[in-house]
């Protein structure tokens, strides 16, 4: 019995480990598979048929040691044939301290797209290069993509040292090199260490043939890299992959936590319905726990039945992702085709897959000055910065924040394949590129500002800009209320705009339907169109039913609350019904449209509410302007 009492302590220590995910890259014939291979043979990674394979295999192959260490790699027999590195190799080990997944990419700039994908799941990067030349183009080539895949850790290998005799100023003449270079990159974590690969020279343990060296070996760097804080643990996002109906009472929602802390009990809203209920379970592996973490795969069970189906995304009610159905991103193109602006894709993101089409292409990437090209031909293994559009809705946050609702793929429809990997650019940093030249240098972005402070306006106009937000069931009065609350603060010499379904339906917004990922992204699109004019000091009126408070909340968060009043035009279910000038009952009646009257969620806390079973429209109107006037909004 002792036997089977350590094997199952050794397997639950070594679970307990912490897994580190990294990728080698570099340029062509740097090193990388026999850096591999000799991490694998010194921390006993290698199986004894397997060892004795290598070796017999070595003997074909001239000007090597006892053991070919790229070997354990390079496991393609057309890479052996050709001694290079052609598809991606993933390779396991563990130390005492820690498991490690291992990613050999190829160092041919023909297969950057290997590379790519090999680095996408990493959180270190190893740039290998030869001490013998310098960096190359495809060594700048790799440092880019891995910061542009947000990879914040890299180990700078300088390999070869012994055929320049270890000489230092070799080492800190290509180790200033990469920092010129790598200060254009996001990249936090750089270190850099002298190597032998063939020799074994500071792969495991510090050579004494560098004494001038005082750093980390290449295995003890692995594994004192703090990884921990890499994780998003602030913003929950658990797409929904499948629901689970073993039963007519059972009904679980099952899916990978790519980020966030969830716990149960936790309050939750549902993407795109904005319904909320209450975690009453989380199950990890067939077992009930009470806390989960990324990326652990889950199943929940909540307090209420809501409508959710694979693609929906369960978040925190205060902290929801941006949803659009048009983006900006960076995308490494992998297909064999160039990118056609005519053609239809299809886009994955997350457990979403969505009809996609390039609307623009603002420029791409020369690897090798890090410039903008104005060229719009993109072909396999350009690097590019685009704009594209969804058929539908997507639950977006930037790259730089969720690696994970921050990435996509693109796939080819007619052969499957897929063509492209992106990274969401946030909206802020997308404004800044899109402000640099076509095929100029980097430049720092200045935000210009108004001369004319918001206090000036007030003085000058006898008024604050702000926002009036009329929230209420469908044919509640809130639209009647809005336009005569128009008209009665023109008469103050206040100016006000309107802004509710006839005006978005005159626009930009004319297929305005009435799901809920329509919904959701209007509010967004509204709010920050009252943003903008209360910024130039007016009265926006928006009246939206806005159903529910996580829609209200987007929509103050994005105004401002110092600038937003709620108004809750509180009209009983039978008084709407009664007055339906939409058409929204009918439609409802026939199946074209659920009824979204009925799921509306009052304000909990509105600055006012005005009950339409009781009062009429003036009044209404009067008890917002009395308000407006006591809170010095107006003050005429």
């Amino acid at each position: 019995m002792q036997p089977n009492i350590c094997i199952s302590e050794f397997l639950k220590t070594n679970e307990e480990k912490e897994l580190l995910r990294f990728s080698t890259a570099g340029s062509i014939d740097d090193g990388k598979s026999t850096l591999i291979g000799r991490l694998l043979y010194e921390s006993k990674g290698i199986f004894d048929d397997q060892l004795s394979s290598i070796k017999k295999a070595s003997k074909k192959r001239v000007n090597h040691c006892d053991i070919d260490y790229a070997l354990l790699t390079d496991g393609l027999k057309a890479e052996r044939e050709q001694g290079i590195t052609i598809d991606v190799a993933y390779r396991y080990f563990s130390t005492p301290k820690r498991k490690f997944i291992i990613a050999d990419t190829p160092g041919h700039e023909e297969y950057t797209r290997n590379m790519a994908t090999g680095a996408s799941t990493s959180d270190l990067a190893i740039i290998l290069i030869d001490a013998r030349h310098g960096m190359l183009a495809q060594t700048k080539r790799h440092a880019f993509i891995s910061s542009l895949l947000g990879i914040s850790h890299m180990i700078v290998a300088i390999n070869k040292m012994d055929l320049v005799d270890y000489e230092q100023d070799v080492f800190e003449k290509i180790k200033q090199e990469f920092i010129n270079f790598s200060r254009r990159l996001s990249i936090s974590d750089v270190r850099f260490i002298p190597i032998s690969a063939l020799h074994g020279d500071n792969i495991t343990t510090i050579s004494e043939k560098m004494p001038w060296y005082s750093g980390e070996s290449v295995l003890t760097s692995l594994e004192n890299t703090h990884i921990a804080s890499d994780q998003n643990f602030v913003d929950l996002r658990l797409p929904v992959q499948y629901v689970i109906r073993p039963n007519q009472d059972f009904r679980g929602y099952a899916g990978q936590l790519v980020s966030g802390v969830l716990r149960k009990g936790d309050r939750l809203t549902v993407l795109p319905s904005m319904q909320q209920s209450t975690v009453t379970a989380i199950y990890h592996a067939d077992q009930m726990v009470n806390v989960a973490y990324p990326p652990m795969s889950i199943m929940v069970t909540l307090a209420d039945e809501v409508d959710i189906s694979r693609g929906n995304m369960l978040v925190r009610p205060n902290n929801i992702p941006r949803i659009e159905r048009r983006l900006d991103a960076m995308i490494v193109w992998m297909g064999s085709l160039p990118l056609d602006l005519s053609y239809s894709y299809i886009l994955k993101h997350t457990t979403q897959s969505v009809s996609a089409r390039v609307n623009v292409i603002h420029y791409k990437i020369n690897m090798t000055t890090l410039r903008r090209l104005n060229d719009k031909n993109i072909s396999l293994n350009d690097i590019a910065r685009i704009e594209l559009s969804t058929n539908r809705a997507l639950y977006l946050d930037s790259y730089q924040k969720n690696r994970m609702t921050g990435n996509f793929i693109i796939i080819d429809p007619m052969t499957n394949n897929t063509v492209a990997a992106g990274m969401v650019l946030d909206q802020q940093l997308s404004r800044r590129l899109a402000s640099k030249k076509e095929g100029g240098v980097n430049t720092d972005y200045t935000h210009r500002h108004s001369l004319i402070s918001p206090e000036m306006r007030a003085k000058k106009n006898g008024y604050t800009g702000y926002c009036i937000w009329l929230t209420g069931r469908v044919s509640s009065g809130k639209s009647d209320i809005a336009y005569m609350l128009e008209k009665q603060l023109f008469k103050r010499d206040v100016h006000s705009i309107v802004i509710d379904e006839n005006t978005l339906r005159q626009g930009w917004h004319c297929e305005r339907h009435f799901d809920d990922v329509d919904q959701s992204a209007h509010i967004q699109h509204v709010s920050e169109m009252a943003n903008l004019i209360a910024n130039f000091g007016h009265i926006a009126i928006c009246s939206f039913a806005s159903s529910s408070e996580c829609l209200r909340a987007m929509a103050t968060n994005i105004i401002g609350e110092m600038r937003f009043v709620e108004v809750y035009v509180n009209a009983p279910l039978s008084l709407c019904c009664n007055d339906d000038q939409s058409g929204i009952s009918s439609m409802a009646n026939v199946g074209d449209m659920p009824d979204i009257r009925a799921r509306y969620e009052p304000p909990k806390h509105p600055s006012i509410e005005c009950r339409m079973d009781h009062m009429g429209v003036l009044e209404a109107v009067d008890s917002i302007v009395s308000y407006l006037k006591k809170n010095n909004i107006i003050w005429k």
